[in-house]
């Protein structure tokens, strides 16, 4: 199956919106791509509420555009791998990834799209964003750590909102580490950047979240940040064999659309 775009959406906990979120979305896709092979793939990461119940009602109103999978809680990081797998695996010419917390807007996926035949790689940047003082404060440890690590300075690095080439997201994930890092998007980011794509850092709207259940909570943030350092360090050594291996492939941009 050859899709010319797949939306990769994990879910936890998220009843109260996810209907709602799917909705918008896959309404962007038949909009934007009406005579297009286009899929939804969302990951239900064991959730304890009835969102796992939720999509599965949805699935039959959307029978050629909603996938839906179940997995035990993985994390959001486990989530997201797990989707760009899928996605890969149905030869997904472009992959974006997106949340499902209704913190975003389908309009700026455009800001992305039209620039997609400029790099492999864009990310969106949350330039005021909306989310509980632990995930900003996490936000900016990561920040500085990615500068004094790599020297690499990506604005919003583990950003949910990015649009990558089929091909070459294939090629990213075999160079990802293992077991999976807690953040994978971040290290996705430092090895396109290093490898020479341009991820543009494209401002986009951040909503203030509605509703669901925040995965990181108060308790959690040493130890989150404390983890994610100690990824990023032990990644540093690994980096310049994994942009090697990236630069020796060369990937044509899709004709698309």
């Amino acid at each position: 199956m050859n899709l010319l775009l797949s939306i990769v959406m994990p879910a936890y906990n998220e009843e109260d919106c996810i209907d709602l979120v799917v909705q918008n979305w896959i309404d962007l896709l038949t909009r934007k791509f009406p005579t297009e092979n286009t899929r939804l793939i969302v990951i239900n990461d064991g959730s304890k509420d009835r969102t796992g119940a939720i999509l599965d009602s949805l699935k039959p109103q959307y029978p050629n555009k909603l996938e839906v999978v179940h997995q035990p809680n993985g994390g959001h990081g486990n989530a997201v791998v797990n989707g760009y797998q899928q996605a890969v695996a149905m030869g997904s010419e472009y992959v974006f990834q997106t949340d499902s917390d209704d913190q975003f807007i389908t309009d700026d996926f455009d800001k992305l799209w039209s620039r997609r035949h400029e790099s492999h790689f864009i990310l969106g940047y949350r330039q005021i964003r909306f989310d509980a003082p632990a995930r900003l404060i996490i936000t900016r440890i990561l920040r500085t750590s990615l500068f004094l690590i790599y020297g690499t300075f990506i604005k919003d690095s583990n950003i949910p909102f990015r649009l990558i080439n089929g091909a070459y997201l294939k090629k990213l994930l075999e160079q990802l580490p293992k077991p999976t890092p807690f953040a994978p998007n971040i290290f996705l980011a430092v090895m396109a950047r290093k490898a020479g794509q341009k991820t543009f850092d494209i401002p986009i709207t951040h909503k203030e979240r509605q509703t669901g259940t925040v995965s990181i909570l108060k308790w959690k943030l040493l130890k989150v940040c404390m983890q994610s350092f100690r990824e990023l360090v032990d990644f540093r050594l690994q980096l310049g064999s994994k942009v090697k291996n990236l630069r020796s492939v060369n990937i044509k941009q899709p004709v698309g659309m």
